[in-house]
């Protein structure tokens, strides 16, 4: 199934695109496709694992289910003063 991946900050940076579709394998949670992306980028490393995850502009558990068409974002953590 076709969803699309969003990368923020730093993670941009790395995979050198703020947004791209891909297609992971059907009954994908938001666990799975944070380690398909991390296969399909390497150079991310462990920096997904930081990351809290979205799905359709809501943040999502790991084992929320991500369906044909959805927008998974990745955002890292973000600091202020």
């Amino acid at each position: 199934m076709a969803i699309t991946v969003l990368y923020f900050a730093h993670l941009a940076e790395r995979t050198g695109t703020r947004e791209e579709r891909i297609d992971v394998p059907a009954e994908s949670t938001a666990s799975s496709v944070r380690k398909f992306v991390s296969m399909l980028h390497p150079k991310l490393g462990e920096s997904l694992s930081a990351c809290r995850v979205a799905v359709d502009e809501e943040f999502a558990a790991d084992h929320t289910p991500v369906h044909d068409g959805q927008t998974v974002a990745f955002i890292p953590p973000v600091s202020g003063g």
